[in-house]
């Protein structure tokens, strides 16, 4: 998939471009749903399957004390875009000046003078240009003048609810990780670089491999049953209470039956279930007993 830094450094038009616009935090199924829309119509043409993003979230410049946190960091965000069959991913730099174009000035500047949209895909609540004034409605009269046709796809239910960015939020920070999967399509998962950490697993004979991750975790802190990369292993995400008062939130993955040198490695975490709580102990002998039930237990939900 071939990613462009945004509109400005198009050099020509996409041929036959066919454009999903969204945030695209998370590429859940409602998002793989407009995604395949803009694969089908670029098929039917003949063209080039586009997605259009921005970057930082819209939130984050019109509202910064509103802005949600991210489900998926850059790399992980453009690997699910290209698996949903996308050609090429624009991620137009959102800035003040983007957002006080008018509706209009930004479809033509943006969708038709330097992409050469043929088609374009939003959702049914898509808004767009200064003070959102942009509707779907207003996209089709544009694109039936500049040239273009529009999809406009309703929203997508998993069961009987949407299938949405926030939703999911929520289930991560309540832990509860199968409503989150149902909506995403996947496990939920996390990237970053194993970092040296303070040792204390290791100590209690569980090495550890503390991540320094791309986004922040959004799960609610506890215990879970995981695979780094391909391998079994159980996480913790919390503050280490048995030995720290007040401790920085903390991710550290043990691989179950495994040892070896991670560090300065790039891993991916997918979370299968959560096991508990995160406790503090008394002592550390409690605390190895209950890291060897939360071991057994992984193994046996893993496999």
């Amino acid at each position: 998939m071939e990613v462009i830094e945004g509109h400005a450094t198009l050099a020509a038009r996409l041929p036959g471009a066919c454009v999903a616009i969204g945030n695209f935090d998370g590429v859940h199924l409602g998002h793989q749903a407009l995604l395949a829309t803009a694969r089908r119509r670029a098929d039917e043409l003949g063209g080039t399957a586009v997605a259009l993003t921005f970057s930082p979230h819209p939130a984050a410049v019109l509202t910064p004390h509103l802005a949600p946190p991210m489900l998926l960091g850059r790399d992980r965000k453009l690997e699910l875009l290209a698996a949903a069959g996308i050609d090429a991913c624009v991620i137009e730099p959102f800035t003040q000046s983007l957002a006080a174009l008018p509706a209009a000035e930004f479809v033509d500047r943006v969708l038709v003078r330097a992409i050469g949209a043929r088609r374009v895909c939003v959702g049914y609540d898509f808004a767009y240009g200064a003070q959102r004034g942009g509707t779907p409605g207003t996209l089709e009269a544009h694109g039936a003048a500049a040239g273009f046709d529009v999809d406009v796809l309703d929203k997508v239910l998993v069961g009987d609810e949407v299938a949405s960015s926030t939703r999911i939020r929520g289930y991560l920070r309540g832990g509860d990780l199968a409503a989150a999967a149902r909506l995403l399509g996947r496990a939920y998962d996390c990237d970053g670089v194993v970092v040296p950490g303070a040792q204390r697993g290791r100590a209690l004979g569980f090495p550890t491999a503390n991540l320094a991750t791309d986004v922040d975790v959004l799960l609610a802190p506890g215990i879970y049953a995981c695979k780094l990369d391909d391998l079994p292993a159980v996480a913790s995400l919390g503050r280490n209470p048995t030995f720290v008062d007040g401790g920085p939130l903390v991710l550290e993955v043990h691989v179950l039956d495994w040892d070896g040198d991670l560090y300065g490695r790039r891993v991916r975490v997918t979370f299968a279930a959560r096991l508990r709580d995160e406790a503090k102990f008394d002592g550390v002998e409690p605390l190895i007993a209950q890291i060897q039930r939360d071991c057994a237990d992984a193994r046996a939900l893993l496999r």
